[in-house]
């Protein structure tokens, strides 16, 4: 196995049995890597600034610090890990309280293995994974807003992003090339005056742009 394309992954999940569940499934999926586990935030805090994971699994309603109010402890100590939330929650406050905190992705727990590992694949690759169900309640909480600065393709490019698209993909499904994206994200990132997706996000949705 070649380390170099090998994902390193952690998680922190305090269900026993999910959590040897996916320590189980993840390890043995090529190219994968379960750096460490931990049953709660607590001590994951100890250690995993050590592991520097790729990506990290977090369950949300994990006993003491919640996996929501442990976002940006995370994000401070691992800048640059993912972090895919994974739980049974799929409440709209849940979902853009932890989106707008720095998490990459949301799926719920009765996502297949399938899902998880293509979710670790393609958060890996600038996505933002998110299952089905929660894609569809971040779209349909946009209440857009007539004074937008935003033209109609940022906007439908910011919608995409939203929902956890790639760049690629965005590429892709609108038929326009790569660099056109990466132009249209940088006019978004220059108007909205943010410099991260998460800012863009966060100001589009608190002024209704999307």
């Amino acid at each position: 196995m070649n380390t170099e394309n090998v994902i390193k992954v952690c998680l922190i999940e305090d269900d026993k049995m999910i959590r040897e569940g996916y320590v189980f499934l993840l390890s043995n999926t090529p190219n994968i890597n379960v750096v460490s586990s931990f049953s709660n935030v607590e001590d994951a805090l100890k250690r995993i600034g050590t592991d520097m994971p790729d990506v990290l699994l977090l369950d949300i309603e994990l006993p003491g610090i919640s996996g929501i109010d442990a976002l940006p402890k995370l994000k401070k100590l691992l800048p640059d890990t993912y972090i895919l939330m994974l739980t049974v929650y799929d409440q709209a406050n849940h979902i853009f309280r932890a989106l707008g905190t720095g998490a990459s992705g949301y799926l719920t727990k009765n996502s297949s293995p399938e899902k998880i590992i293509s979710a670790i694949h393609e958060v890996m690759e600038g996505g933002g994974p998110m299952s089905a169900n929660i894609a569809r309640m971040v779209i349909s909480s946009f209440q857009r807003s007539d004074a937008s600065p935003l033209t109609r393709r940022e906007t439908e490019i910011l919608e995409h992003i939203a929902v956890g698209k790639s760049r690629k993909k965005i590429a892709e499904e609108l038929f326009i090339d790569l660099e056109t994206v990466k132009s249209h994200i940088k006019n978004i990132y220059q108007k909205l005056d943010v410099h991260s997706k998460e800012d863009a996000l966060k100001t589009a949705k608190e002024q209704k742009f999307i």
